[in-house]
């Protein structure tokens, strides 16, 4: 198991995240889902809250080139279910599960990002908190060692998480051109503090250069009430 903070501080450029956990007293199941960018049309992004979840919106319209793959819901709330991903993939899986459909079916539907060369990957969460358990699944779609004909699709279930335990699944192994994916399991990290110690630590973890913003939620395991903060760098 490694510290969030530590696989944070050392990866100059993980791209975007997304934390599934629960709080180390045990009492909450913990998200965080963050934004990097390395040009200005990427960099050029703020959350704000919309409907339960947030959306992605540009800090400066005027100097938005291409509102394709950076703009689009990251979190929505279907039901008693909270989605997380790195794209629009979101309204996809917020459909399914609206028709009674799954996770999976959803994304069996969708692919990697086409951004060629980088094929960016395209990451899922779903979490549902009963009997004060934080069942979770995550999912990474990605290229074939950059093939563009061929999608490889992984799903990882997690029924739970001891205390101050979760998993962290992020686009990219580090900086690079192309930019390599992700690769294995979703990472077994540790976390630590009350919404606002964990959020700060994880928003002075992330590279000063590329980080753009980053929403973070408790959820009460024992009433399902929330607590929610958003941190951009562009305010």
């Amino acid at each position: 198991m490694k510290r969030l903070t530590e696989e944070l501080s050392g990866n100059t450029y993980p791209g975007r995240g997304i934390v599934i956990a629960k709080s180390a007293d045990g009492k909450s199941a913990v998200i965080a889902y963050f934004i990097m960018g390395r040009s200005v049309n990427s960099r050029n992004r703020v959350f704000v809250p919309q409907d339960g979840g947030i959306r992605t919106e540009a800090h400066d319209p005027s100097q938005m080139s291409d509102p394709s793959l950076i703009i689009y819901a990251p979190v929505r709330v279907q039901g008693d279910v909270t989605i997380v991903t790195n794209g629009d993939q979101t309204d996809t899986i917020f459909d399914f599960l609206k028709e009674g459909k799954t996770f999976e079916e959803a994304l069996c539907t969708r692919e990697f990002e086409p951004d060629a060369p980088n094929f960016t990957p395209r990451i899922s969460a779903v979490l549902q908190t009963a009997n004060g358990a934080v069942e979770t699944k995550m999912s990474i779609l990605k290229s074939d060692g950059g093939c563009p004909d061929r999608c490889l699709r992984y799903t990882f279930d997690y029924p739970d998480f001891a205390a101050g335990e979760g998993r962290f699944i992020h686009t990219y192994v580090g900086d690079g051109s192309p930019i390599p994916s992700f690769e294995g399991e979703p990472t077994k990290v540790s976390v630590t503090g009350d919404i606002d110690g964990f959020t700060a630590a994880v928003w002075q973890s992330l590279n000063p250069d590329n980080k753009v913003s980053l929403f973070t939620r408790f959820i009460d395991l024992a009433t399902g009430k929330e607590e929610t903060r958003i941190v951009n760098k562009f305010n």
